[in-house]
């Protein structure tokens, strides 16, 4: 299947994008060639390779969760440029 004018300017119209007329032949082109490339990929064997999300093998590092103890509040509201209530008191945004 080959990829005509009509439908280049068809997708672009989907996409919401305005493509100058001259360059309608160059997406032609350039779309024909990667759906040709698409049908040569369709027609390799991959049926023993396991699907991937990326190509390098990527794991989490992750660190034991430990429970220390915090700040004091009087300490930490001691650095607040002001304090309220025994909370930080910032600029009301409304």
């Amino acid at each position: 299947m080959t990829i005509t004018s009509n439908e280049v300017e068809h997708v672009a119209r989907l996409s919401k994008l305005e493509i100058d007329p001259e360059d309608t032949g160059r997406l032609t082109l350039k779309l024909a060639a990667i759906t040709d490339y698409m049908r040569l990929l369709e027609e390799e064997d991959v049926s023993g390779v396991e699907p991937t999300t990326h190509v390098l093998q990527l794991t989490n590092v992750f660190r034991e969760d430990e429970c220390i103890p915090c700040l004091p509040r009087e300490q930490a509201l001691a650095l607040a440029p002001e304090s309220e209530g025994g909370f930080f008191k910032v600029p009301s945004i409304l």
